[in-house]
């Protein structure tokens, strides 16, 4: 399992989430990884960047729930720059959602900048169902990116939708056929990276700015109502029916 940086012509990356056996969920190392490479790319020549999983099943199941569930606050920290929570970041992402998208992948998802999904693609933030606080930006930026009523959905009932309903919703912006995707994004990040980059970056850093500003300013709440969710017998067992393949029960 690793997080893959590939140099495509001279001003693009192609960053890979490659954990296929787990549907490239992501470890807490992944995490690391991924937020130190995040850093590089915002200090390195790069003009634009594409993001995708690898194989054709999974863009990214969100946080491997086999691993560390800790979330101290520097562990939060860690996951929360891997996932640009409240991270000021420059450099154009192009999403190239290659499989399903869930939990910390569409997290993940939502600090990109333009996105494609093959058809096949299921996105879902299923976090409650297993008693788990989404703490990687959902209930700060869904709101903002696909209005209140969708968020509330997709946030409360824990339910997948295809991905004709995500670009309906604008979650992603269009749906492009799985052998034409990698073609799309890179097109789009190479079009992108033709134009001036201290414009687009500029561009880019205000937006991200701004956004960064109210995610930090919510932070304190997140830790609170995620450390609340830790401690309650519900986060136990929801884990437990995770990983033992079965529905939770809650009485």
């Amino acid at each position: 399992m690793e997080i893959r940086a590939d140099q495509h012509g001279r001003h693009v990356v192609v960053v890979t989430i490659d954990n296929q056996p787990r549907r490239n969920a992501m470890s807490r190392q992944m995490m690391t990884d991924l937020a130190r490479l995040w850093d590089e790319l915002e200090r390195g020549p790069c003009r634009a960047i594409v993001l995708t999983g690898a194989g054709d099943r999974a863009f990214c199941a969100g946080a491997d729930l086999s691993g560390d569930l800790t979330a101290a606050p520097e562990t939060a920290e860690v996951v929360g720059h891997a996932l640009l929570k409240h991270h000021v970041f420059s450099k154009p992402i192009v999403a190239a959602v290659n499989g399903d998208c869930a939990g910390g992948g569409v997290e993940l998802l939502l600090s990109t900048d333009i996105r494609a999904a093959v058809p096949r693609a299921r996105f879902g933030l299923p976090e409650v169902t297993w008693s788990v606080y989404p703490f990687g930006g959902a209930t700060i930026k869904l709101v903002q990116q696909i209005g209140y009523v969708h968020a509330m959905d997709l946030l409360l009932t824990g339910r997948l939708i295809d991905a004709a309903e995500a670009a309906r919703l604008g979650l992603v912006n269009r749906v492009v056929p799985a052998e034409g995707l990698m073609a799309w994004a890179l097109e789009t990040a190479e079009l992108i990276a033709a134009n001036s980059p201290a414009a687009v970056q500029a561009v880019k850093r205000q937006i991200s700015s701004t956004i960064a500003a109210h995610a930090l300013s919510r932070e304190p709440m997140e830790q609170e109502l995620g450390d609340r969710v830790r401690a309650s017998a519900e986060f136990r067992e929801g884990v437990a029916a995770f990983r033992e393949k079965r529905r939770p029960r809650y009485d």
